[in-house]
């Protein structure tokens, strides 16, 4: 069986309907809600994570692939249930651990002195 001939068997049984998709994959789902488009103040730990990532980034110690692996590594319920931010420091305290710069549950622990 050549090369070509394989790909297309293989590739026949793979459908986009019998694909998984991920809490973040949003793009055509069907929904009868409105779009809130209005403009809110950010929360000072919100400016404050913004610029937390800013400096990680500028530092080396993570970039945006990094950031957007970690937010699209989130379980589905609690992705649909962060807000934007919140995903952020999610995905931010998991990479760091995930490079030893940071131990699971340093951050709870400090805020809570």
């Amino acid at each position: 069986m050549s090369i070509s001939e394989y790909v297309k068997t293989r590739l026949s049984s793979v459908t986009i309907d019998a694909m998984a998709r991920a809490a973040h994959d949003r793009g055509g789902w069907e929904t009868e809600a409105p779009i809130d488009r209005t403009e809110h103040e950010l929360a000072d730990w919100e400016l404050l994570m913004d610029a937390i990532v800013g400096a990680l980034g500028r530092s080396g110690a993570m970039n945006v692939d990094e950031l957007r692996r970690g937010i699209e590594s989130m379980e589905p319920a609690a992705y649909d249930a962060a807000s934007y931010y919140e995903r952020w420091l999610f995905a931010t305290e998991t990479i760091l651990a995930e490079k030893g710069l940071l131990a699971p549950g340093e951050l709870d622990e400090r805020l809570s002195r």
